[in-house]
């Protein structure tokens, strides 16, 4: 007797949600309002996917059935109960169905059925009252531990306490319960008492309710009676005539069974799903054939992660995070780029600081022998210039170290070409100077009036020039800026320089090529001039050295990502610029340092 039992499925279904249940079983009393029960919560439950594992109606058993008739069906009832994944079993009944119940279980066990039912977790109903019935005293009721049920609501009735207080079996004139129950709940017998039962001892009427313990009765009122002594109430009211207070009462159990368990305290729910939860790092995969809430555990692709339990999908890392090694999480990735603090960046630096060394000591040494013929033969300007622009060129490398940001990125670029052009041009400016030298040596050549500095300074500002219109393009167009990338290293983002235009950065490294490849070819020509200017043979063999590098530093930078396009550019630089340094200086450093001897104007005029 529920007041209104659309209450009861609301909170069956609350109760379910809050423990995370949503693999359950259903056992109904075979009657029409068992049958409305299942029919009534089934879609509710689907609702709020909750899945069924099972849907069984207890068998009837009654006093004048046969008891072997059901046996049968009871036992199937019950394995399949006991071999569903489902922990928690809703119960729907009065409570008299606990007889049936109680009966289903223990022809299941008697039957050496292997699994128990110990473990499940029974939800009974508000209709279920278990010390309403006088005749379970020796029930063992551990199948039934840890079960919730729900109550209907009551209040103290006013008198009642008092009323159990005062409660004597010699003065239920006519009551014939109150006999029977005491000798239940006391373990005593009445003289002349058809009870066949053991006893401990004879009843005398001074034994008091309220020291029984409250495990096997209650002073306090039940939902059900509350709601008959409201009737009664009511009815009494309505009728203006009656002001009684009935209730019933409630049986105890036996002393006897009243053995302390042992002690296990459950620090979680149990769970009653078809399978275990999904755990992070994978993602719920429907069984063909299945109800809904049956599904697999698939792990999250490469690339993706599920952080909580039983995700439908698993979701992408956003671009500056990568996931963990389970795929349960997204950790940010660290930011990398080519510095000076990392060892490959530590020995370009270096690298580059002792080259630029060594430029300034060649650069003192012509300074300090700068009146003796070896310089002044080969355009003492002009060879100073070379020398303080391939000092600039290994500096360049220490732009390419620093953080990349909006200057840098700009003068990183605009440096080495610019500075790269003129150190070309001078090489040309040489090698045209040699040349026009030789032939202006002939008799009545016209060729004298060209040959001085001013050639040689035309030849570098106007091939410079050039460049530097190309760079003011670049600039102005499309010019290089911070970039990110996310991409190539799955756990870093790589800082560095996007460059722009990318036809306008190989417009500059063609430049310069043409350059290189124009002073190798004017070079390779007067290579066989006479010893007095045989400069030549170091500048064909530097522009071969650097077109070397260069030519093979395009693929090499097409195929590195990151960080590593930058070593290599950096390379490239102090390949090609120590290329030029060795080729063109070190002959003239041995004869100024190491034989003094051969400069002399002397040695100079000397043909072959």
């Amino acid at each position: 007797m529920v007041p209104n039992e659309a209450h009861q499925y609301t909170g069956i279904v609350e109760l379910l949600l809050h423990f995370g249940w949503t693999w359950v079983g259903l056992l109904a009393v075979d009657n029409d309002s068992g049958e409305r029960f299942i029919e009534t919560l089934k879609p509710l439950l689907s609702q709020k996917g909750i899945c069924l594992a099972f849907s069984k109606k207890t068998p009837k058993i009654t006093y004048l059935a046969e008891y072997y008739d059901l046996q049968s069906y009871s036992i199937q009832i019950y394995q399949a109960m006991m071999e569903s994944k489902a922990k928690v079993v809703v119960f729907y009944g009065e409570t008299i169905s606990m007889t049936d119940l109680k009966e289903m279980v223990t022809l299941g066990e008697l039957e050496n059925v292997t699994k128990t039912s110990v473990g499940k977790v029974w939800i009974l109903t508000a209709q279920v009252d278990f010390t309403a019935l006088t005749y379970q005293m020796n029930w063992d009721m551990q199948v039934f531990h840890g079960s919730l049920s729900f109550a209907v609501h009551s209040n103290m009735v006013q008198g009642f306490k008092a009323f159990l207080e005062v409660q004597n079996p010699f003065e239920a004139n006519g009551n014939g319960f109150v006999k029977q129950f005491w000798e239940q709940a006391f373990l005593c017998l009445f003289p002349n008492s058809n009870t066949e039962e053991q006893a401990s001892g004879t009843c005398t009427g001074e034994e008091k309710l309220e020291d029984l313990p409250s495990s096997g009765f209650e002073m306090s009122i039940t939902g059900h009676s509350y709601s008959v002594s409201n009737a009664v109430y009511a009815t009494a009211h309505a009728l203006h005539a009656m002001f009684l207070s009935r209730t019933k009462y409630r049986a105890a159990v036996e002393r006897r069974m009243q053995e302390l368990q042992k002690f296990q305290p459950w620090q979680f729910p149990p769970l009653s799903v078809c399978n275990p939860n999904c755990p992070p790092g994978t993602s719920k995969k429907k069984k063909e054939g299945e109800p809904f809430c049956c599904y697999d555990c698939a792990p999250c692709p490469q690339g993706k992660i599920s952080s909580q339990k039983d995700m439908d999908d698993c979701v992408a890392c956003p671009e500056d995070h990568y996931p963990h090694r389970d795929q349960s999480q997204c950790i940010p990735k660290t930011i990398s780029f080519l510095s000076f603090k990392e060892p490959l960046g530590m020995s370009l630096a270096l690298i580059a600081l002792s080259l630029s060394l060594l430029t300034l000591v060649v650069l003192a040494i012509f300074i300090k022998h700068q009146d003796t013929p070896i310089v002044r033969a080969n355009n003492r300007d002009l060879t100073y210039t070379l020398l303080t622009f391939l000092l600039l060129c290994f500096l360049c490398p220490l732009i390419f170290l620093s953080p990349p940001e909006r200057v840098s990125c700009l003068l990183r670029q605009m440096a080495f070409g610019l500075v790269f052009t003129v150190t070309v041009s001078c090489v040309l400016a040489k090698t045209i100077t040699v040349v026009l030298a030789f032939v202006a040596t002939k008799p009545g050549s016209r060729m004298r009036k060209w040959v001085g500095k001013r050639l040689a300074s035309s030849i570098v500002i106007s091939c410079s020039l050039i460049q530097v219109g190309i760079c003011t393009v670049w600039l102005g167009t499309s010019p290089p800026f911070p970039d990110s990338d996310m991409q190539s290293v799955m756990r870093e983002i790589i800082l560095g320089c996007n460059e722009g235009s990318v036809a306008l950065f190989y417009c500059v490294l063609g430049y310069m090529g043409f350059l290189a490849i124009l002073s190798f070819v004017v070079a390779f020509f007067a290579r066989k001039l006479p010893d007095s200017f045989n400069e030549a043979k170091f500048i064909t063999f530097s522009m071969l050295l650097f077109c070397s590098v260069w030519i093979s530093f395009v693929p090499v930078y097409l195929s590195t990502k990151g960080k590593y396009m930058v070593a290599v550019e950096i390379f490239s630089i102090l390949a090609s610029s120590a290329g030029l340094l060795g080729s063109i200086f070190s002959p003239k450093c041995y004869i100024i340092v190491l034989r003094p001897d051969l400069n002399s104007r002397e040695q100079l005029i000397k043909r072959k």
